[in-house]
């Protein structure tokens, strides 16, 4: 009635078989099985999250170093030979002394400006075929017993260039405002307004209407002579009202004052 040991190695085989065909591995096997980063343990996610979050700080902090540094700009440097001299170069540490830079004659001196990084350089000049250093300026001797002249290129010595640039590039900014408002523009011509005109000539002032040639001569007077007219009359052309054109105008001359008298049929009658 029980199952005999053959039948039952028989079971035993069938069910190992069984259960390797539907894992598809052996008992002694570990199944691999795909999983979500989300579902590993907390332990192993950090351990393979901590060497991409290192490596992203690293690049992070690199590039924030090098923001940091103030790249070194080139400034520009006056080099000066004050002696004789016909043609004059130049060279030094900052061109390796591969080439040769020719100075320019200003007066009595040769000037060359050279754009060079800031640091310690050396140069020497070579004036009319032989090297030479000035013996004016800060010199260095080598090992070997060369001499040169040396030269230290500071940020410091150009900061007030470097604010003057600033304040250029400012004023340039603000030229391009105009401080006009926008819009268009015109003139427009005066109109005089109607009570502004005059209809007819200014009524003359009671002091110019006491002509010498209106008043009556005293008896005591002298017909030749006439008084001395007021200063106002003088210097003003006046006309006969009657038909008879006739003009007079009273001139001063030194002391004495002329009175100018024009009739129209007649030659010019001076009265003084």
């Amino acid at each position: 009635m029980g199952n005999t040991s053959s039948e039952r190695a028989a079971m035993g085989h069938g069910d190992k078989a069984q259960r390797r065909d539907s894992r598809g591995t052996k008992d002694g096997e570990r199944p691999k099985i795909l999983m979500d980063i989300s579902q590993c343990h907390p332990v192993a996610l950090c351990s393979l999250q901590a060497p991409l979050e290192k490596e992203e700080f690293l690049a992070w902090r690199q590039d924030l170093d090098v923001e940091d540094k103030d790249p070194t700009l080139d400034r520009p440097t006056v080099f000066r030979w004050k002696g004789d001299g016909k043609e004059v170069y130049l060279s030094g540490s900052f061109n390796n002394w591969a080439n040769k830079i020719p100075l320019i004659r200003s007066q009595n001196t040769f000037v060359t400006i050279v754009e060079l990084p800031e640091g310690e350089h050396q140069y020497k000049f070579y004036v009319d075929g032989q090297w030479t250093h000035d013996p004016a300026e800060p010199v260095v001797t080598s090992q070997m017993g060369t001499v040169n002249n040396i030269i230290q290129v500071k940020k410091t010595d150009f900061e007030v260039f470097d604010a003057l640039m600033v304040d250029s590039q400012k004023c340039s900014d603000m030229s391009d405002l105009s401080s006009s408002p926008p819009g268009p523009y015109h003139q427009d011509a005066y109109v005089p307004k109607q009570e502004e005109k005059f209809k007819s000539p200014p009524i003359l002032p009671p002091h110019l209407l006491q002509v010498i040639l209106n008043k009556d001569t005293g008896i005591s007077c002298d017909p030749a002579l006439l008084p001395e007219p007021n200063h106002v009359m003088l210097n003003h052309l006046y006309a006969l009202s009657i038909k008879v054109r006739s003009t007079s105008c009273g001139l001063r001359w030194e002391r004495d004052v002329l009175l100018l008298f024009l009739p129209e049929t007649t030659s010019i009658a001076l009265i003084c």
